[in-house]
């Protein structure tokens, strides 16, 4: 006879509990079982509080269902919820994450007064002309002059960089970060990035070669570009 699977497990550690529920079960069914488990634990209030992993497995948890586990764990209880994971996500969440996470290939020049804006890296095949903008809330590469203005990271990533073929810009811009007056020759210079120096509070320009030392993203890029 096989036995059978305990619908609720609780393992200590080093940061506290991790509390795992059977995803096979019902979720009104493991909080019946969560409740009877919490019920039986003897808890000496004068202790610390006691860290709770939850581990949901492949249920997916919307809010309603969190807001059910904390309060059930937490209650009068001398617990607190540290995180509730789950391997399942929802399909506007993962398509949110697959936006944010796409290289935007686009064919075409920057001209004076336009603004080109993505989600995700952007991979501009043309110039930014003089006046031109380009926006990425990720990573930016122009295959092609850089002369406008160029922004990544825009929504708060200051991980972004900035590369370009020719890069002679207008303003740079990471994150909350703008660049100063150019660090480099009037005329320009040919396969350079800028990426934000945390030791010095700026945005710097760097050769492409010793960028790739320090953002993992180039090798990222590289394989999806290979991969389409």
């Amino acid at each position: 006879m096989h036995e059978k699977k305990p619908i609720i497990t609780i393992k200590g550690n080093r940061e506290g509990l991790t509390l795992m529920i059977d995803d096979e079960v019902p979720f009104e069914e493991a909080l019946v079982e969560l409740k009877d488990k919490l019920q039986s634990t003897q808890q000496n209030k004068n202790e610390p509080v006691v860290s709770v992993k939850v581990q949901s497995g492949n249920r997916f948890v919307d809010e309603e269902k969190q807001y059910k586990l904390r309060d059930m764990i937490e209650g009068e209880n001398h617990f607190k919820v540290t995180a509730i994971e789950t391997n399942v996500v929802h399909r506007d969440e993962a398509l949110r994450w697959k936006e944010e996470s796409e290289i935007k290939t686009i064919h075409r020049i920057i001209r004076s007064g336009q603004v080109l804006k993505v989600t995700g890296d952007l991979l501009l095949i043309g110039d930014v002309n003089p006046g031109g903008k380009v926006m990425a809330t990720g990573n930016i590469y122009v295959l092609g002059n850089l002369f406008g203005i160029a922004h990544a990271g825009y929504k708060g990533d200051r991980s972004a960089f900035i590369a370009a073929s020719y890069m002679k810009p207008t303003q740079l811009r990471i994150a909350d970060y703008i660049s100063r007056a150019p660090d480099y020759e009037a005329d320009g210079v040919y396969m350079e990035c800028g990426i934000i120096d945390e030791n010095e509070d700026k945005i710097i320009i760097d050769s492409l070669k010793l960028l790739s030392r320090k953002r993992n993203e180039i090798s990222g890029f590289e394989r999806r570009m290979q991969n389409g």
